[in-house]
């Protein structure tokens, strides 16, 4: 039996850091090539980069928000990439502007069907939403790790709100941990 833990998959990271300055977001568009700029429809400049591929969302309050990175590393190197673009237009950058990570999303697999019915019942209202009619899924908020997982009958987990890597698998350790309690898994972890 493959080890749950062993197929989290980090699927997005969005970090946010700022170049402490506003920024006339209608030149930056002109100079920055490959930008993306409307105004009419999302208040920020969109500047993607291919390697590594994420999307940085650049504000005229000098707030970005980095989005779409597959690691924290993936972050940093994003971000660096568009500091280092912003000072070529002369938007002066510091050189190591604080990054901080505000959500890092991952799917992982239990490896076995749920009974999500018997696993709402189980766990108890207060950490559980679970409306099949609205949504397939089952949402367990954890208190620790502090994340949001969306438990799925087929087994697969998406977990989200962590703020390091290691939220993931302490998040599969504790819902493993909880439904092996409740005699809810059949696997032997």
């Amino acid at each position: 039996m493959t080890d749950p833990k062993d197929t989290i998959n980090i699927e997005n990271v969005v970090a946010s850091t700022g170049i402490g300055q506003e920024l006339d977001l209608q030149s930056v568009a002109m100079d920055l090539e490959g930008a993306d700029y409307d105004p009419e429809q999302f208040p920020g400049l969109v500047y993607r980069t291919q390697e590594p591929k994420s999307a940085a969302l650049i504000f005229r309050s000098g707030k970005i928000v980095c989005t779409g990175a597959k690691s924290t590393d993936d972050v940093h190197e994003s971000l660096e990439i568009v500091f280092d673009k912003l000072r070529e237009l002369q938007i002066p950058v510091d050189d190591d502007p604080e990054i901080t990570v505000q959500n890092i999303v991952t799917s992982a697999d239990l490896g076995e069907n749920l009974n999500l019915n018997a696993i709402a019942i189980g766990l108890g209202l207060e950490n559980i939403e679970y409306e099949p009619e609205q949504f397939p899924g089952l949402v367990y908020r954890l208190d620790e790790p502090s994340v949001v997982a969306l438990l799925f009958g087929s087994g697969k987990l998406v977990i989200t709100g962590g703020k390091k890597p290691e939220d993931a698998e302490a998040a599969v350790d504790v819902i493993i941990s909880r439904l092996s309690e409740l005699g809810l898994l059949n696997g032997s972890f």
